[in-house]
C-alpha cells in the first residue's frame, strides 16, 4: 500500500478559512503547526473568556452552524496577520492578538453566522494546546481517491475542502485507509500512528467555493460504507519534516 502526500492544509482559526502549505514540521504528540490555534467561541459557551483549558466544538462559532463558513479561505502572512476572504464579502487582514482586531472579525463574520444563534463572542487561545474537534492533538489524514470514489457514486465534484482535513494521500485504493487503524505510517522524517476513523457532521454538505448546501456528503456515505466516517485521526509518534510530494509509507 503506497502513496504519496498530495496536500497539506491547515486552518489558523477554527471554522474560519483554510490554507495549503507546501511542508511544516512535525513534533511528536503536537497538532499540525499553526492549524486551529485560535477558536472563536460565542455567547452560549459553557466556558469564560479566556479560555483556560481544551473545549468542545459546540462552544465555538462553526460550519456546521453557519455553511457560509465553509466558503473562507485564509493566507498566513510572515509578520503573523491572517487574510480572510469570502466571495460575498470584502477581504480582511487581521492579527488575531489585537483586541481590535478581534472585534472587527466578529464584525466581519456577522452576515455570515445565523441571528437565531448565540452570538460570537471572543477568540480564544491556548499555549501549547490546538482547538481540534478532539483534545488529542490529532492530526486528520484523508485519502484522494476515497474522495473521488464518493463523487464517481454520487456523480458530483467533491471538493476536499469540505472535509477541513490536513494530509491527503494520493495513490491508495479507494477506502483502502480503513484498514489502518492502529498501524504507522511514515512521511518524510516523520512517524505517525493511526488512532481512529474520523465522524463526519453536517458542514461536510456546504460548498467550499459557495458556502451553501448543495451535497449530501452523509448520506452518500452512509450509501458506500454504511456510516459517516472519512478519513483517520493520526498522532505523531517521531517528529520531522513533511512536504508536498512525499512518500507515505504503511510501516
Amino acid at each position: 500500500m503506497t502513496g504519496h502526500l498530495a496536500h497539506i492544509l491547515r486552518h489558523p482559526i477554527k471554522s474560519i478559512g483554510y490554507e495549503e502549505i507546501r511542508s511544516a514540521p512535525l513534533t511528536r504528540g503536537r497538532a499540525l503547526p499553526f492549524d486551529r490555534v485560535f477558536a472563536l467561541s460565542h455567547e452560549g459557551a459553557k466556558f469564560a473568556h479566556p479560555a483556560t483549558e481544551w473545549a468542545k466544538k459546540m462552544n465555538f462559532v462553526r460550519g456546521a452552524a453557519a455553511p457560509a463558513l465553509m466558503a473562507v479561505q485564509a493566507k498566513t502572512h510572515a509578520d503573523g496577520t491572517i487574510e480572510l476572504t469570502h466571495p460575498d464579502l470584502w477581504h480582511l487582514r487581521l492579527d488575531p492578538t489585537r483586541p481590535e482586531d478581534q472585534v472587527k472579525l466578529i464584525e466581519w463574520l456577522r452576515p455570515l453566522w445565523p441571528e437565531s444563534r448565540p452570538a460570537p463572542r471572543a477568540l480564544e487561545r491556548l499555549e501549547g494546546q490546538a482547538f481540534t474537534d478532539m483534545e488529542e492533538p490529532y492530526i486528520s489524514l484523508l485519502s484522494m481517491a476515497s474522495l473521488e470514489a464518493l463523487g464517481q457514486a454520487a456523480g458530483a465534484s467533491v471538493s476536499r475542502h469540505r472535509f477541513r482535513g490536513n494530509l491527503w494521500v494520493a495513490g491508495w485504493e479507494p477506502w483502502a485507509e480503513r484498514a489502518l487503524i492502529g498501524r504507522r505510517l511514515r512521511i518524510g522524517t516523520a512517524v505517525l500512528e493511526v488512532a481512529m476513523p474520523i465522524t463526519r457532521c453536517r458542514a461536510t454538505c456546504a460548498n467550499p467555493e459557495t458556502g451553501q448546501e448543495d451535497f449530501a456528503t452523509l448520506e452518500w456515505l452512509d450509501r458506500l460504507n454504511g456510516d459517516t466516517l472519512f478519513g483517520l485521526y493520526a498522532t505523531v509518534i517521531d517528529g520531522g519534516e513533511i512536504a508536498r510530494g512525499d512518500a507515505v509509507e504503511v510501516l
